[in-house]
């Protein structure tokens, strides 16, 4: 965003939307919140509340979402992130942290945790057992791994670089390690995955991760690149596999996820 990546920002910016903090006063109206209370505030501030969307609690999807910095509210004025000093936000868009999870430990997954979170769930890549892929340890990458691990499935991490395998591995308990430049080792494990969960932004073939599926395996795709993919037919339509995306996740859900890691975070 700070780069105009992907065309839409809006200067001057003040960037985050990963917040956490303390409630230092709430309005005559507010119900959820209390003065003290630990909160947290992600990607959305702000969605029309009346479409099939907002109706499903699936606010990330409202064709009138407002981002959390570098968009506009509905009076027109620019929304400032979380390098802000102090921050307004309508109750309906802020997370309650629990109290057992550290609130540096807790901002991460207001982006970063609920965006990898949410395909696990709606795909079905939740299930213990199954043999589940995260391409890239970088911000996501090694929070997907983490949940991952705590849903109980297998974890396979496939990077570009041979030097992350011991955080994945022995830091992160991921059961194996893939180089994706390694042709043998990635030919060598063709169809052994149920689902992959791709987090790179860069620009990157998906015709290898394709073939690491098995048959009516998932790709989800929750990075960003800012140019367009090749996509692989063939090898789709002869396993009845999927592509899809998913981008960050509803209100409802995203406190479901920060509950859920409450719930884990000593093991994780």
């Amino acid at each position: 965003m700070a780069k105009n990546d992907w065309g839409n920002s809006i200067f001057p910016i003040v960037p985050g939307h990963e917040i956490v903090g303390i409630v230092r006063e709430v309005g005559s109206k507010v119900l959820k919140f209390k003065v003290g209370d630990r909160v947290g505030v992600g990607v959305i501030v702000g969605s029309c509340h009346s479409c099939d969307n907002c109706s499903n609690n699936l606010e990330n999807y409202c064709p009138e979402m407002i981002l959390t910095y570098s968009a506009k509210y509905t009076d027109g004025t620019t929304t400032y992130g979380g390098y802000s000093d102090t921050m307004v936000a309508d109750e309906h868009f802020v997370i309650r942290i629990p109290d057992n999870i550290p609130l540096d430990a807790a901002a991460p997954l207001l982006c970063a945790g609920i965006t990898v979170y949410s395909p696990m769930r709606y795909y079905g890549l939740d299930k213990p057992g199954l043999n589940v892929g995260v391409v890239g340890l970088g911000g996501l990458g090694h929070v997907a791994v983490k949940f991952l691990k705590s849903l109980g499935a297998k974890v396979t991490v496939i990077s570009t670089s041979p030097n992350k395998m011991k955080e994945a591995t022995e830091n992160l308990g991921a059961d194996s390690f893939l180089v994706s430049r390694d042709q043998d080792r990635m030919q060598a494990a063709t169809g052994t995955l149920d689902g992959i969960i791709d987090t790179v932004s860069a620009v990157h073939p998906i015709l290898p991760l394709v073939g690491l599926l098995k048959a009516h395996g998932k790709l989800v795709l929750v990075g960003m690149p800012e140019k367009p993919l090749e996509l692989p037919v063939i090898p789709l339509v002869i396993g009845r596999k999927t592509l899809a995306g998913s981008c960050i996740g509803g209100m409802k859900e995203t406190q479901e996820m920060i509950d859920f890691a409450a719930t884990t975070q000593d093991n994780t």
